[in-house]
């Protein structure tokens, strides 16, 4: 039996968000502050509120029903597509999504959202907007080579790539600082935790503190790594499927890529990540498989020296990660 009074499925857009309620059936709302109002006050009381992550459109509705007392969920869109896939549907539209995302919130114990507070929401940002400044730069350092290789047959393309790759750079620095600062203003105890465990860079730990809300949103460093999505996925099916065994992908892509570069790093610095990497390899293992596992064990050390409070010791780090 639900605890639930209600729950509603809701699919969102730019300019409108489809409901779908298990008791109410299909409505829709527009997509700002008086539609969210009209929402609220449609809301059932007890009820409970399903929605995809589905990037900036998502965010200022979720934050603003968790913040009048709605119990809201955020789910994975990959687990929804998944759901609808399974019962086979033929037909996609707003109305049909949201109805879907509803029997999903029904069939499934869903994760409750917890809203961001003003220091995270603006990590957050910050992170996005400096994820985007590394790939314009790196795509602009990459049309700098092939200038150069070229010859460089228009000096006023190369200098205005220069230019560009020069502001970037500047750019990229100060998103860094102040995301430093942010976090040291929230967060600096378990800043400092983290930077003790040797191949975990700077930048990783800051994200890793701004996306799990300093470790509390997981019990388990088993939900963190699932989280992340550097959890391995078994194929094996009756006597002829005998696929490799990859890791899920479902969870955090920002992170997932941070880690797998911290790895490279823990390979040299890390002892016990070191001598994993060592015995995967040694046992015939794709270097890529043992670089995944380094990265997972990283992820473990960082959960276990953030929940126990204590700086890096190897000793005490390889009895809980």
């Amino acid at each position: 039996m639900n605890k639930y009074s209600e729950i509603y499925g809701l699919d969102i857009s730019k300019d409108v968000f489809d409901v779908y309620g298990s008791q109410t059936g299909h409505t829709q709302f527009k997509n700002d502050e008086r539609g969210f109002k009209s929402f609220l006050n449609y809301v059932s009381k007890g009820a409970l509120v399903v929605m995809e992550a589905t990037g900036y459109y998502h965010y200022r509705l979720a934050q603003f029903l968790f913040k009048s007392g709605v119990c809201v969920s955020v789910v994975n869109p990959l687990s929804v597509k998944r759901f609808i896939q399974m019962k086979l549907a033929k037909v996609k539209t707003d109305k049909s999504d949201a109805k879907a995302i509803c029997e999903y919130g029904q069939m499934n114990a869903v994760p409750l959202y917890t809203a961001l507070n003003e220091v995270q929401s603006e990590c957050l940002q910050l992170f996005r907007l400096l994820d985007s400044y590394i790939k314009q730069s790196t795509a602009s350092k990459n049309k700098l080579h092939g200038e150069e290789t070229l010859g460089i047959p228009s000096k006023f393309v190369y200098r205005s790539l220069k230019r560009h790759v020069k502001h970037l750079k500047k750019e990229i620095a100060a998103i860094e600082e102040r995301l430093l600062a942010l976090v040291k203003q929230d967060q600096q105890y378990q800043l400092t935790l983290l930077n003790s465990i040797p191949g975990m860079g700077v930048k990783t730990a800051l994200f890793l503190i701004v996306v799990t809300d300093g470790f509390k949103k997981f019990e388990t460093a088993s939900q963190l790594c699932s989280y992340v999505g550097i959890t391995p996925t078994i194929r094996l099916s009756g006597s002829s499927v005998r696929g490799r065994s990859r890791i899920s992908k479902v969870g955090n892509k920002k992170l997932r890529n941070l880690l797998f570069l911290c790895a490279f790093s823990a390979c040299k610095h890390n002892k016990a990540c070191r001598e994993i990497y060592e015995r995967l390899v040694n046992k015939g293992k794709s270097k890529k498989l043992a670089l995944i596992t380094v990265a997972n064990k990283l992820l473990k050390q960082a959960f276990a020296i953030a929940k126990s409070g204590r700086p890096y010791d190897e000793n005490f780090v390889s009895k809980l990660a």
